[in-house]
This record gives structure tokens, sequence and C-alpha cells, in this order.
């Protein structure tokens, strides 16, 4: 529980509702995302769509590698002590400003020794999309913060507002004939800040506030961060690295075609996604049964409400990307099946090892991440100078399920309990219908 500190912002929700209206603003999300995929693909073809998603790719990819933990320190440290909010928020500025700078200052060499890994893209975007990476780790950080006071509304909000702003701006573009790679990366930047803009307004106006930086709640921050860290370079890794690769290897049109695949595989990742980030700050003050019991659940509730996902998007996969990106991306079909056969590895990943690092066990999480990217690096590597992105997809999904595996293996260990636990049951599905019709109700 809170230890010391007077809430300010929102109290502890309701989970269900909770857990419903950040899925719907991450349907809405997805709705938005997509509609800006498929006028930058119709309007510049798998290969300008390609160069986009490569340099959104490294902007991402980067930012995450930056963020050295914080963001994890920041949820575990705001959910247990309201009073360290406004200290942890000015540490968030230093730390986005250090490591977004040193990030930068790595890659930078890296470009110019490796052209190969910029694949087709310019130089001028590559120096865009390092200039981005302060600001997107500071988003990372305040929005994690934000939710360890339970403030689930205005993440959702600027959840929203990013790929808002994207798809307004994609449209005018199209319209008036003004739509390149250069137009469409620069406005994904630009959605961005005004997102990370917000977020520090809400925690200067309606949350504690940003006070003096505390260097001995940074070096804590730090300690914990370093323990998360490697898990999270790995993950990110996990979800962006592939497409690096193909971008990289492959070239551009390739690609296209891949980041078509991911685009839609990555909707049956929403629902655990969500579940991850409104379990979190209730696993971090429960005791190890109550946080055993509710991850168990929420994982049971991950696979039986994505498995009609899976089947749907194996079935209609000709249909989502050639019948709506158009006859030029036949290409993604066998990449999205391939895709979306394998998720279940990765909500275990997920779920699971969210609950460890909530528990105080960051180490133990970054173990099954890392089984996950060594096969994912290992398996890229081998699969796509000759299959391109299916051989991106094999191994992605090859990666994790053992990733998968691994976590099951270690939270079972560590916060004990059978493995039937992990068995979805009959009858939830009822169960979980009627909570979401509740909890409709109460939005309503």
């Amino acid at each position: 529980m809170v230890t010391s500190g007077q809430e300010s912002g929102p109290g502890p929700p309701r989970f269900a509702s909770a857990a419903l209206a950040t899925y719907g603003t991450r349907l809405a999300v997805a709705a938005l995302s997509f509609a800006s995929i498929l006028i930058i693909a119709r309007s510049l073809g798998p290969e300008g769509r390609g160069e986009v998603a490569l340099l959104t790719a490294i902007a991402t990819l980067s930012s995450q590698l930056a963020v050295i933990g914080i963001d994890e320190a920041n949820v575990n440290l705001a959910s247990t002590d309201a009073s360290r909010r406004p200290a942890l928020a000015s540490n968030s500025i230093v730390f986005a400003a250090l490591f977004g700078g040193l990030a930068i200052a790595v890659l930078v060499p890296l470009f110019e020794l490796f052209p190969g890994i910029g694949g087709d893209t310019s130089a001028g975007l590559r120096w865009l999309a390092l200039a981005a990476i302060p600001g997107l780790v500071l988003q990372t950080y305040l929005n994690f913060l934000i939710r360890g006071g339970f403030g689930f509304g205005i993440t959702n909000v600027t959840w929203f507002l990013s790929p808002a702003i994207a798809f307004v701006g994609n449209v005018l573009m199209a319209l008036t004939g003004v739509l390149t790679v250069t137009s469409a990366f620069a406005l994904w930047i630009a959605a961005h800040t005004a997102a990370t803009v917000m977020l520090v307004w809400y925690v200067g106006r309606r949350l504690e506030g940003f006070g003096k930086p505390d260097f001995t709640l940074a070096r804590r921050a730090l300690s914990f961060g370093a323990r998360s860290h490697l898990g999270r370079v790995m993950m990110s890794g996990n979800y962006r690295a592939d497409q690096w690769f193909v971008g990289a290897i492959a070239g551009s049109r390739e690609l296209g075609l891949y980041s078509i695949a991911v685009a839609w595989s990555e909707v049956l990742f929403y629902l655990p996604t969500v579940l991850v980030l409104i379990q979190r700050p209730f696993l971090v003050r429960a005791d190890r049964e109550g946080a055993r019991r509710r991850a168990a659940k929420g994982f049971r509730a991950g696979v039986l409400l994505t498995a009609p996902l899976v089947l749907g998007a194996f079935v209609f996969a000709p249909f989502l990307c050639t019948t709506i990106f158009g006859p030029e991306f036949a290409g993604a079909v066998d990449d999205l099946r391939i895709l979306v056969i394998g998720v279940f590895g990765l909500i275990a990943l997920q779920q699971l090892g969210n609950a460890l690092t909530a528990q105080g066990r960051p180490g133990l999480w970054t173990i099954a991440a890392a089984c996950t990217f060594v096969a994912t690096v290992t398996l890229d590597l081998a699969l796509i100078p000759d299959f391109g992105g299916a051989g991106a997809a094999v191994a992605s999904r090859i990666a994790y399920a053992l990733g998968g595996a691994v976590a099951i293996v270690l939270f079972l260990r560590v916060l004990g309990g059978p493995a039937s636990a992990l068995i979805p049951r009959p009858g939830e599905v009822r169960e979980y219908v009627r909570t979401l019709l509740r909890a409709v109700r109460r939005v309503g």
C-alpha cells in the first residue's frame, strides 16, 4: 500500500472498468494507426511504407534502449509512496536528457561506420529520428509515473492523441499531394511531441507537480532500473529489431510488406498489453499470494480472449493484407499467418514477467526476455537473408515460444502455485463476459 504522502491524483479504479476503458482506447488507437498506415501504404507503396517503418523503428527502439529501466522504477516507487512523485518527475526530465543524449552520441558514429543499418533512408531523416529520442524517453518515463498513481485516464488520452494527430495530418497531406516519407515521419515525431507536452502539463498542474531533483531517489531508481533494463532492452529488441533487420538486410520493399503483417498481428497483443498496464500498480501493492492469483487470472483471461482473434486473423489474412492494402501487399499474407500463431508465448512473457517485476524480481523477467532476444537475433540473422519477412516471422514466433516457457517456469518457482492455475477453466468465458458487461454499464 501507499506508505506515505497524500494522494493528489485519482484513486485506485475498479480493475475491469479501467481495463475496459484502456482497451477501448487501444482499439481506437489501433484504428487510427491502421488508417495512417493504409494512407501511407496506398500513397507511397511498399518501399515508401518500408522507409517510414524503418525510421519509426529506429527512433522507437533507440528510445527504449535509452530508458535504462527508470520507467519501471517510476511506476513501482510512485505506487508505494505518493510523496516521492514530484522528485521522480523532475528526475525523469534529467534522466531523459542524459540518457537520450548518450543514445544519440552512441548512434551517430555507428551510422557513420555502418551506413547499411540505416537501410535506404536518407541521412537527414536518420538525424531527425535521433533528435526525437530524448522526448520519446521522457514520454515513457512520465507515462509510467502517472500510471503509478492510477492515472489511466490521462495516459489513455495521450495514447490516443499521437495517432489522432498523425491520422488527420496524413489525410490532409494525401489530399493535397504533399505526403512523402519525410512529411509522414516528421508528422509522427510532432504527434509524439504533443503527447509528451500534455503529460508534462498534467504532472505539473494536476498531479503533485515537479519537485527538487532527489539524488538519493535517483540512485534508488537506477539500482532498480539496472536490474530490469536488460530485460526491457531485449523485449524492445524483440518488438522492433526484426523490422530494423528486415529493412537493413532485405530492403525497404520487403520491410513494407512485413510491417503490414506486424501491424495486424500486434492487434492481438492489445488486450494482454492492457492487462499488464492496469495490473501493475495492483501487483506492486499485493502480497505474494495475491500477486500470484491476480497474475494467473490475467494470464488465463489473455489467452481465452485472444484465441478467437488469432483464428480470425489466420483465416482472413488475405482480406486483411491484399483487399485492404492492395494486391501489392500480397506478400504479407504468409508473414501474418506465421506471426499470429505464436502470440501465446508473448502473452506469457508479458503478463508473468510483469508480475515478477512488480514483486521486486525484475532480474528473473530479464532472464526470460534474454532467452527471447538471443533466439530472435540468432534466427533473424540466419533466416532473413534467404527468406525475408517470412524468415523474420518464423524467428519471432519461435523466440517468443521459448521466452514464454521460461517465464512460466520462473513465475511458478518464485510466486508458487500449481501449473494448472495458468490453464483456462471452463466457465471463465462467461465470467469475463459478465464482468465486461458490468464494466460497460459503469463506464457508460
